[in-house]
């Protein structure tokens, strides 16, 4: 048994594996369980492992794996399911990742430390409490526009409405309606207290990081974001500035052939979360660049903004600070105005 190649799909309890050799032909299945999962790779040759990022525990399995001695490669779903086989099972899918692991041409996910995922659990935490916080001014606001007093869906606006409209006792809410929406409020409140708690968590981050502190010089990166892009670490799984912005979703939906290029919308692929930062950081550059023609930076945001409009000239700040961010993670340099 010479087993070149390894496909894991993980679960919860049970694990199948699926091994290949250097000609790509089954030499190995096996089904086991959590417990025994690590003796069953002690026991094999160290060989390239292909494991799906489908389950929450994936870099967990990636670390342990490498303590073994095996090389890991970590497949996001999308780029496996056109190679699954018939019905969908556990065997067809640790087959189908250990066919696509040996595509010469894969883009596998790049590897997290605890120490990123500690940071990357911060933000995911914060914005949960961030969405919770929006669903109940939303519900708030639907509840009260059936009784037809419409109020502003920012939540500034909000918190300061609802106690007028709760005082109001000539608006037509009944006493019930009332402590429907006073319970309401007091759960839309109590969010910003853990809220507070994450951004002091995120900021205590940020003073300790000498990296973050570069980042932070960037037009359009505050802490927020500088946390987040240090949780990726130095950026070495990605070949140059575009590939990073291409991973964060940041570059042109294509749809060309020929001689004839069609770029339509951003892709949107990647991180979410981190891929909002960017916008959001851009969204500001570009307004302040309106009233402020100094500098080259503000000049090229300007001249495009006549072009292409607000939006497109937003995005077009996210990508080129995603390509700054990144040689100045790569490089281990400062941030150079130019």
């Amino acid at each position: 048994m010479n087993i070149v190649f390894l496909g894991i799909d993980l679960a919860k309890n049970v694990f199948q594996l699926c091994g290949l050799n250097q000609a790509g032909k089954p030499v190995y299945t096996k089904r086991t369980g959590r417990k025994e999962l690590l003796q069953t790779l002690a026991n094999i040759p160290a060989c390239l492992i292909g494991i799906e990022a489908s389950t929450g525990a994936f870099y967990y399995w990636q670390r342990e794996f490498e303590k073994l001695g095996h090389k890991v490669r970590v497949i996001s779903p999308q780029y496996v399911k056109p190679f699954v086989r018939g019905q969908k099972n556990d065997g067809n899918d640790a087959q189908a990742i250990v066919v696509a692991l040996m595509q010469p041409t894969m883009q596998f996910v790049p590897p997290k430390s605890p120490e990123q995922q500690d940071i990357q659990a911060l933000h995911r935490a914060r914005q949960r409490i961030v969405n919770h916080r929006t669903a109940t001014v939303f519900q708030i606001r639907g509840l009260l526009l059936d009784r037809g007093i419409p109020i502003g869906s920012a939540v500034s606006r909000a918190r300061r409405a609802i106690p007028l409209i709760l005082e109001d006792a000539e608006n037509g809410l009944s006493s019930r309606m009332r402590r429907t929406i006073a319970e309401l409020y007091d759960l839309f409140n109590d969010p910003g207290r853990r809220i507070h708690f994450f951004d002091k968590e995120i900021e205590t981050v940020f003073r300790q990081s000498e990296a973050c502190q570069r980042i932070a010089k960037v037009k359009g990166i505050g802490p927020k974001t500088a946390t987040a892009v240090v949780a990726i670490g130095k950026g070495t799984e990605f070949k140059n500035g575009r590939h990073f912005a291409a991973w964060l979703g940041l570059v042109p939906r294509q749809h060309s052939s020929g001689d004839r290029q069609v770029l339509m919308n951003m892709t949107k692929k990647g991180d979410k979360h981190l891929r909002t930062l960017f916008i959001h950081g851009a969204r500001a550059v570009v307004r302040v660049a309106t009233n402020n023609n100094d500098g080259h930076m503000n000049q090229w945001v300007n001249r495009l903004k006549e072009r292409r409009g607000f939006n497109k000239t937003t995005v077009a700040v996210a990508n080129k600070n995603a390509r700054i961010i990144w040689s100045m993670l790569r490089n281990d340099t400062g941030y150079q105005v130019v």
